[in-house]
């Protein structure tokens, strides 16, 4: 069985989309690394629920969860290709721009409308949205993956130095990396499909995801320990290829740019209502508040770092703040 599902995403991914015939839809796979039941689950499908019903006939959505269609990394070098035509990244955005690790600093978004403000500023579409054409990637709409928080099995986090030598997993971007680095942690990166056994293992004591992730990844049934850090705020990016979106009519894309954008509001609302009622259902696991204060005190660090080392990242930290 484990052997089919490391086999089945190379089969997808190998074979690009056939140009449909003329009275058949254009199909668009939409590939993430979310399990069912998550936020990006929740919001891809309904996303493709609306435009299967406005655009019947012309633009059908499939949306693939779970990595079917491969890891962040394989589908990110693949949209660019049309195997996927869309994909909804989150954190690996830094590595096709290194301004999109703005949003790995620590606490720079202080709640949901604060990042509504700041995906609808111009300054920050200009510095990270209008480029991506450039690099063969079109934005559509910037959705949540959500405030994240740190799980383990080794003791509760309640300042930075209770993270001393805890073994973590975090997502692909350098910037979380060193975030943990600087509270004290081992992080490694690691593919989101992998966690549930590295945890279960001890191959890792711990990892931080927003509590939706937590929760549909199963991963409070194999750590003791949820700290409610809120350290980072993760927008998701719904991206398609720049080749499928200049294939598609003029309508379909106005349609298709205006559902995403709904979309957005969706995510947000549905992460809100996701934040509130998860806690209460993971009976497995101890929960604790951070100091956060001290969070941020730790974090100094990473901003200098970012700003010294980003081209234009002091300005773009900035902005952001300034649209608190």
């Amino acid at each position: 069985m484990r052997l089919v599902r490391l086999i089945v995403p190379v089969v997808l991914l190998a074979a690009p989309a056939r140009a449909p015939a003329a009275d058949q839809p254009v199909t668009l796979r939409l590939g993430h690394v979310g399990f069912p039941n998550s936020l990006f689950d929740i919001t891809a499908s309904e996303f493709a629920k609306r435009v299967n019903e406005e655009l019947k006939g012309k633009v059908e959505i499939k949306v693939f969860h779970s990595s079917q269609l491969g890891s962040d990394e394989a589908m990110l070098k693949g949209v660019r290709v049309g195997t996927p035509e869309m994909f909804l990244p989150s954190t690996i955005m830094s590595t096709v721009d290194a301004r999109y690790g703005v949003f790995e600093m620590p606490y720079i978004i202080k709640d949901r409308d604060h990042m509504k403000k700041v995906a609808a500023s111009k300054a920050v579409q200009e510095a990270l949205f209008n480029p991506l054409p450039a690099k063969g990637i079109h934005l559509l709409g910037v959705w949540e993956n959500g405030f994240r928080h740190i799980t383990n099995n080794v003791r509760p986090i309640a300042k930075p130095e209770d993270l001393k030598g805890i073994k973590l997993r975090v997502p692909s971007g350098v910037w979380r990396v060193r975030m943990f680095q600087a509270y004290g942690a081992n992080p490694s990166p690691m593919a989101l499909g992998e966690v549930y056994s590295a945890l279960q293992s001890g191959v890792m004591d711990g990892q931080e995801n927003p509590l939706a992730q937590i929760w549909s990844a199963r991963l409070h049934e194999v750590q003791k320990f949820l700290s409610l850090s809120s350290h980072v705020y993760s927008p998701a990016f719904l991206v398609i290829g720049e080749d499928a979106w200049k294939k598609l009519s003029p309508d379909a894309q106005k349609a298709l740019a205006r559902i995403a954008g709904e979309a957005g509001d969706f995510a947000r609302r549905e992460g809100a209502r996701l934040d509130k009622e998860l806690i209460g259902q993971m009976k497995e696991i101890k929960v604790n508040d951070v100091d956060k204060d001290a969070f941020v005190k730790a974090s100094a660090k990473v901003y200098e770092q970012f700003g010294s080392e980003v081209p234009g990242g002091t300005e773009l930290i900035k902005t952001i703040q300034g649209l608190r």
